[in-house]
């Protein structure tokens, strides 16, 4: 099993200095992604929307927070490290130009040496939404054509494009990503339809706040959808983050008996000194039931 871990990569947290910090220590003590999230604009008063991942349909984090763009935060991490891999969780795609977000990723993965996964959802904040001039409705019909543009930008020598939300003319994107076909697609949210979106385009499914009994739950339905589409999860891979469950070396196990391949710890401190330190603490209680677990699966 691997470890990966989701730092606060924000301003006024998030400086340069603070970045290549605990991403070379990260990369150093052995963690497999760092995780970065996306927000373009938050709300002091967000009515419309409820935020899934708190009781009060709150965000918890203050509409003044830096949030920065993933894309170029994720570029700073891949040039501070060589292993480690980078990761947006979760990237907000129905809001965003799929050939510019295209072109991003493919240049993070050159970038990075292919160490780039594309974590991708439809997003919860209608707001945002509003914000950029984007529909919120059919936003998921969106996201399934966005896909489709991207991966002939990526795949294809000459790209084109026809369907209802995007027409693309014949057309050329280089440079191609490292990974071939492409990066993988690794769909958040915790819906049927979001695990219907995995189980018939993505190569992975990022489970957020989850402890193993509800993760349990959603991946017997993720099983289910897999099969009725010719999948498996071996076409797959399963990440889980157990946000406000504290992990503990019971739950990667419980995780491993579900078949999670990777548990994403989101930990934060204010300063680099503190970041690195927790995230010590947190590899010296979980790596060595991590890799005891990797090596019974590979035998």
């Amino acid at each position: 099993m691997k470890i990966g871990i989701s730092p606060p990569l924000a301003a006024p947290i998030a400086t340069p200095e603070y970045i290549t910090t605990v991403a070379r220590a990260a990369d150093e003590i052995g963690y497999s992604s760092i995780w970065a999230p996306e927000h373009v604009v938050l709300f002091d008063e967000h009515e419309n929307s409820r935020y899934p991942y708190s009781e009060d349909g709150r965000i918890g984090v203050p509409a003044s927070a830096g949030i920065l763009d993933p894309f170029q935060a994720l570029t700073f991490v891949a040039a501070a490290t060589k292993n480690i891999r980078v990761g947006t969780g979760i990237l907000l795609l129905p809001q965003r130009n799929p050939v510019y977000t295209a072109k991003a990723a493919a240049s993070l993965d050159w970038l990075s040496g292919g160490r780039f996964d594309f974590g991708i959802g439809i997003g919860w904040l209608r707001e945002e939404f509003e914000s950029v001039q984007v529909p919120w409705p059919r936003r998921a019909q969106r996201t399934a054509e966005y896909v489709e543009v991207m991966k002939r930008l990526w795949m294809d020598e000459t790209s084109s494009f026809d369907g209802e939300f995007y027409n693309l003319k014949p057309a050329r994107q280089y440079p191609k990503p490292v990974q071939q076909p492409h990066p993988p697609i690794i769909f958040g949210g915790e819906s049927d339809a979001a695990l219907k979106r995995v189980a018939t385009i993505g190569d992975g499914w990022y489970g957020f706040n989850h402890d193993p009994e509800s993760a349990k739950e959603r991946l017997v339905v993720l099983d289910r959808l897999l099969a009725e589409n010719g999948r498996s999860r071996k076409d797959i891979r399963v990440l889980v983050c157990p946000f406000r469950h504290r992990a503990n070396p019971e739950m990667l196990e419980q995780f491993a008996e579900l078949g999670v391949d990777e548990v994403i710890l989101a930990a934060g401190a204010r300063t680099a000194e503190n970041m690195v330190g927790r995230m010590e603490e947190l590899a010296a209680e979980l790596m060595p039931t991590a890799e005891r677990l990797g090596e019974a699966a590979v035998a």
